[in-house]
């Protein structure tokens, strides 16, 4: 297995394929609960015109936990996972306690930000420097300006790629049909 899928968790990428044979079948019956595989399915709460809103924006997308799970593994194919990891880490720091965020913050800037950074996402000079010099003091917005440049970069790149993806538009038609 390829290193990024790795990183994925395994039930994101289940996930990901039960949701494309989800959305299938969900959208020929009216009634979900009625298939058989509704309790294994059950913990996916869907409904048929979520992937429409996905399009509508990127904010939307990610606050599904479905579609960002799809995207997520969207991600994975196009070997730029480590942004979206990136954007959800900077989130989790963001809810951390006060006497846990500089442990948190030396763990986020060596894993994604530092030129050596196994998993080093695509920031410019100035906002790697920046975020360095917030390293002295971490608190809850050290990252915020390297977050919200990768928020940026998935939105404006990422996105609308997803958006013309096989998967999304198989995804979108079945839920337009229905």
């Amino acid at each position: 297995m390829c290193r990024a899928l790795e990183s994925l968790p395994i039930t994101c990428l289940e996930r990901a394929k039960e949701l494309k044979a989800l959305f299938g079948s969900l959208l020929q019956k009216s009634d979900h609960s009625i298939n058989g595989q509704a309790k294994k399915n059950e913990k996916l709460r869907l409904n048929e015109d979520e992937p429409l809103k996905w399009n509508e924006s990127f904010e939307k997308l990610l606050a599904s936990q479905n579609g960002l799970c799809l995207f997520r593994a969207f991600l994975v194919s196009e070997f730029s996972e480590e942004n979206i990891a990136f954007y959800l880490a900077c989130e989790d720091y963001c809810a951390t306690k006060t006497s846990k965020l500089s442990a948190k913050a030396k763990k986020i800037y060596d894993q994604f930000i530092a030129s050596d950074a196994p998993r080093e996402v695509n920031l410019d000079h100035l906002t790697k420097a920046i975020t360095k010099e917030n390293m002295e003091h971490p608190n809850e917005s050290c990252f915020s300006l390297a977050q919200a440049k990768i928020y940026t970069l998935m939105e404006k790149d990422c996105y609308p790629r997803f958006l013309k993806s096989s998967v999304y538009l198989e995804i979108s038609r079945k839920a337009k049909t229905g």
